[in-house]
C-alpha cells in the first residue's frame, strides 16, 4: 500500500436504538373472596349461601358477639344481637301467646343473617340503601331452609316480628343507649309491657357465653 493510499473512511454508526423494557407481567388476581370461614368448618358462601353450610352453633356464636347500637350501651359487657333476638321472642310470647312454636322460632332466628354480615346500625343501612337487603334476604332464605322454615314468611308473621323488634329496641334505647323515652317512642312506636323480673334479666348484657348457650337452649326448645 502507497504512501497516497487512503484507507476507507467508515461510514457514520446509527444512532443506538435504546433497548425496551420487556412487557410487564400482568398479575393475575384471584376473584375476590365472598365466603366466610366458620369455626365449624363451614364455608357460607354470601352470594350463593346453602343451607348445608348453615350451622345452628354458629349462629349462636356469632350472634352473641355481635354488638347491637354499633356497642354504645350501658354495661359491662356488649348488648348482643344474640340477647337482642332472644329478648325480642319473649316480647312475642307475651302479645301473641297462642303463636306456633315454629313461627315462634322465625321470630328467634330474624336477625340470624348477621352472624355473617353483622349488625348494621339503621341511619348506615339508611346511607347505603338497599343493596344489603338482597344478601340478607339470601342468607335468612337459606338460614331458614336449613331448619325446616318456609323461605318466604307469612306477611302476618313479619308483622309480629317488626312490632317485637320495635319493642324491643324501645326497651333497649332507653334502658342502654341513653335515649329518652320521647325520642325512642317517636323512633320504635309505644313501649310494649314486660314485667320487672324479665326487663331485668333481659336488659341486663350478659356474657357472650351466657348468651350463645341460651341463645342454643331457646333454639333447641323450639325447633321442629
Amino acid at each position: 500500500m502507497t504512501a497516497e493510499t487512503k484507507h476507507p473512511t467508515p461510514p457514520p454508526e446509527a444512532p443506538a436504538t435504546p433497548r425496551q423494557a420487556p412487557p410487564a407481567r400482568r398479575k393475575t388476581l384471584a376473584p375476590a373472596r365472598a365466603w366466610q370461614r366458620m369455626l365449624s368448618g363451614r364455608r357460607l358462601d354470601l352470594l350463593d349461601p346453602s343451607p348445608l353450610d348453615v350451622e345452628i352453633e354458629d349462629i349462636a356464636h356469632g350472634l352473641a358477639r355481635v354488638a347491637r347500637w354499633n356497642g354504645q350501651t350501658s354495661g359491662a359487657n356488649i348488648f348482643s344481637v344474640a340477647q337482642h333476638s332472644l329478648l325480642v321472642e319473649r316480647l312475642s310470647r307475651r302479645s301473641h301467646p297462642d303463636l306456633d312454636p315454629r313461627w315462634r322460632l322465625c321470630v328467634l332466628l330474624h336477625d340470624a343473617p348477621e352472624y355473617v354480615i353483622g349488625d348494621m346500625i339503621s341511619p348506615f343501612k339508611a346511607v347505603l340503601g338497599g343493596d344489603y337487603k338482597a344478601v340478607e334476604a339470601r342468607l335468612l332464605a337459606a338460614i331458614s331452609l336449613r331448619f325446616g322454615l318456609p323461605t318466604v314468611w307469612p306477611a302476618p308473621l313479619v308483622k309480629i316480628v317488626k312490632a317485637s323488634d320495635h319493642a324491643a329496641a324501645f326497651f333497649e334505647a332507653t334502658r342502654l343507649a341513653g335515649f329518652a323515652a320521647e325520642e325512642a317512642k317517636a323512633f320504635f312506636g309505644r313501649p310494649a309491657r314486660l314485667d320487672a323480673a324479665a326487663e331485668k334479666d333481659y336488659l341486663t348484657p350478659w356474657e357472650a357465653e351466657t348468651a350463645k348457650m341460651r341463645f342454643l337452649k331457646r333454639f333447641e326448645e323450639l325447633k321442629p
